[in-house]
């Protein structure tokens, strides 16, 4: 035993300790890394060869797209959301992002460029398409499925890059899993962004247009980087060419173009996230200055967010007494406390000598609107409770109607009789009709079918009566 063990036994207890956690760390990073190593998996020549593939636009793939973008159309003209997933997984929009990707990844000038420009006629057409639909539609209300596409979020960053890097991952593999791709497709949304932009365009609502092309731009960005970073993460190996003058200019157009494609994405990315950080501090600012006593007398009627870079406003108009400018001065202060610091507070509200009147006359007419608005629906309610009431059948009415019915109506087999919901899309309401359905020893001919709807209304006591055969 040394003198440095002998004096300081403790020292070198702690000593061996660390050595043991910082070898057992080794071995399980080591273990990690082991079971997510994947590279002996990877088919480099199958990938380049399917992503290459997958590029071709011409003849199927021209009518696959534009019956896609027409399904995503209409499911988003309707809300139907089951509708929209569909169009997405037949969409062929995947295979030039990720070309765009792989090019760039593998110093590959041609397959960068034929990536580039079938993308822009793959977009091309499906503007043209959905602009060409939505302009037919007599359905030309923006629903929840539209508006979702207009404004894109810091997630839908987050989806596109982690989606498009599983994309690349399960594409490379040996043994595709199409499981994995099919949910990529879906889950990064590439078509329902085009969709709404033909939307804008045929509305002329061109915030619609910019804001869902700015959508489809960023999932697009995105998911290519995550296919470069990928491929070379798994040493795809880059393409060699013959001539070394060829392959220095083919490198460094690759790098120009990468460039003017990253320094614009990236400055669109920041500004996304600089966005979502906003909406999301002032909305949470908002909620609590409600709670404020500076607050107490007054009430937010409605409030507008506008995000610069450089300096956002949030607008708030009030309704109550007025508010001193010490008042207003410090809820601008509370703002820093939400990371609100480069915000400009407005605040609108009426002179409080002229306004005392006014106000309880606004007070009183939107007391009075929602006294409205509630007889209305307890008048629709009981309308509702009215028309759903069932039909009343007992068994000994049921017995004597098959009785009679076998008597003066032998073509009857079976009926069953019951109230059924009618919804009507295209006038947004439903109705609640008996409904008999009904089995035939022998079919009748239309005056039969008449006499005996007709008895049954009389029998039933029904002033309508829906009759499936």
């Amino acid at each position: 035993m040394t003198n440095f063990e002998q004096d300081y036994p403790e020292s070198q207890n702690e000593l061996k300790t660390s050595d043991r956690i910082l070898n057992m760390m080794k071995k399980l990073f080591h273990q990690i890394r082991k079971l997510a190593h994947i590279e002996n998996e990877v088919d480099y020549e199958a990938t380049i060869q399917g992503i290459s593939s997958s590029i071709e636009f011409k003849g199927i793939n021209i009518w696959i797209l534009s019956l896609a973008i027409i399904v995503a159309s209409v499911g988003l003209n309707i809300n139907a959301t089951a509708v929209i997933i569909g169009a997405m997984l037949i969409s062929p929009l995947m295979g030039p992002i990720n070309g765009i990707g792989l090019g760039i990844g593998i110093l590959d000038f041609e397959l960068l460029k034929k990536s580039l420009k079938n993308l822009g006629i793959m977009v091309l057409i499906s503007i043209i398409a959905s602009t060409t639909y939505f302009l037919l539609s007599p359905l030309n209300e923006a629903r929840s499925e539209l508006l979702a596409r207009t404004a894109p979020t810091i997630f839908d960053v987050l989806i596109a890059f982690f989606g498009g890097m599983a994309g690349i991952v399960a594409t490379s593999q040996k043994k595709q899993s199409f499981t994995v791709i099919s949910g990529v497709a879906i889950a990064t949304a590439l078509m329902p962004p085009l969709c709404t932009a033909g939307f804008g365009l045929a509305s002329f609502q061109f915030r619609y247009f910019f804001g869902a092309f700015y959508l489809f731009f960023i999932n697009t960005f995105f998911i290519a980087l995550a296919t470069f970073l990928i491929v070379r993460y798994l040493h795809f190996p880059y393409k060699s060419y013959i001539d070394p003058i060829r392959q220095k200019v083919v490198k460094r157009t690759i790098f120009i173009i990468a460039t003017i494609i990253l320094i614009p994405s990236i400055i669109m990315a920041v500004r996304l996230v600089m966005e979502t950080s906003f909406n999301s501090a002032s909305t949470r600012y908002l909620n609590e200055i409600q709670k404020s006593p500076i607050m107490e007398k007054a009430q937010i009627i409605s409030s507008r967010r506008d995000f610069n870079p450089k300096k956002s406003t949030i607008t708030i108009s009030l309704i109550g007494e007025e508010l001193s400018k010490k008042e207003i001065l410090l809820l601008q202060e509370d703002m820093e406390k939400y990371g609100l610091k480069k915000t400009d507070l407005i605040v609108k509200q009426t002179e409080s000598v002229v306004n005392a009147n006014m106000q309880t006359e606004i007070l009183e007419g939107m007391l009075n609107k929602k006294e409205q608005q509630l007889s209305q629906k307890d008048s629709l309610i009981q309308q509702l409770q009215t028309s759903m009431l069932p039909i009343n059948i007992d068994s000994n009415l049921a017995s004597h109607i098959r009785k009679e019915m076998q008597v003066q109506y032998p073509f009857v087999r079976s009926f069953s009789i019951n109230n059924a919901i009618y919804q009507h899309p295209q006038e947004m309401c439903a109705d609640t009709i008996p409904t008999i359905l009904l089995t035939w020893n022998k079919k009748p001919n239309e005056t039969e079918k008449r006499q005996l709807m007709a008895w049954l209304k009389i029998r039933l006591d029904l002033d309508s009566l829906k009759m499936i055969e």
